[in-house]
């Protein structure tokens, strides 16, 4: 059967050299020990479009590339790299899934999600989001010039940090109303997230919630399915 191994949140960046370099050791060694990688969003912090982004990453595009000869990989976008689309994943080898989306593995089922859509709690994110995550604000963004893409990133970028800010923490989690109508969608199901940064397990009455941790420059922190899931530590 399939074993499968499920990150998220390493918001990739040019100039951290040291976490891009761990992401590439880990895609060299425990990635291709595995059938499936599953990343749900936010490999890059950022990401303005393939016309723009690509460019930036060609390493870490060569190495999802290489990995995908001995490893099925399907990535999620979250809410740094929505913007990701067929160009990028043709020239990494992998495969853009929806959110939710159900893995079928061992006899269980996972529900996979990014995570921000569960944080109901935080109104301005939530109508933020509709906004540029709209076909249509996506569909005239990625044709603005690049610098006025450049430019609308950064002050969106600043504007989220200072919001961020001013919200409790509680706020920014996820909403057990939210997760419980979700997975009353999919009985019998487990839940598997990111976005929050919360690494924890969390066993609920129906389900267990697994919350993936982000990744630093030194470590980082990944869910492996096979007989059974297990947590494993990447550094």
């Amino acid at each position: 059967m399939l074993s499968s191994l499920i990150i998220a949140d390493l918001h990739l960046v040019t100039n951290e050299v040291e976490k891009n370099q761990l992401f590439t050791a880990f895609c060299k060694q425990q990635a291709t020990q595995v059938d499936q990688l599953f990343i749900l969003g936010d490999l890059f912090n950022t990401w303005l479009g393939d016309d723009l982004s690509l460019s930036y990453y060609d390493e870490i595009i060569q190495t999802l590339k290489d990995l995908s000869h001995t490893t099925q990989i399907f990535i999620m976008t979250g809410n740094r790299d929505f913007l990701l689309a067929q160009t990028f994943a043709h020239q990494a080898g992998c495969q853009l899934i929806d959110s939710p989306y159900l893995l079928e593995t061992h006899g269980h089922q996972y529900v996979l999600t990014h995570g921000d859509e569960l944080c109901t709690d935080d109104e301005s994110y939530q109508q933020m989001k509709s906004i540029l995550q709209h076909p249509i604000t996506k569909f005239i963004f990625v044709r603005l010039p690049k610098k006025w893409r450049l430019k609308l990133s950064g002050q969106l970028r600043q504007k989220s940090v200072n919001a961020q800010q001013n919200k409790s923490q509680e706020i920014m989690d996820v909403n057990p109303s939210a997760v419980n109508e979700l997975m009353k969608k999919y009985p019998g199901a487990d839940l598997i997230h990111g976005h929050t940064h919360r690494l924890n397990t969390h066993v609920e009455q129906k389900f267990t919630r697994y919350v993936l941790g982000d990744w630093s420059n030194t470590q980082g922190s990944a869910i492996k399915l096979a007989d059974e899931l297990s947590w494993l530590e990447i550094r």
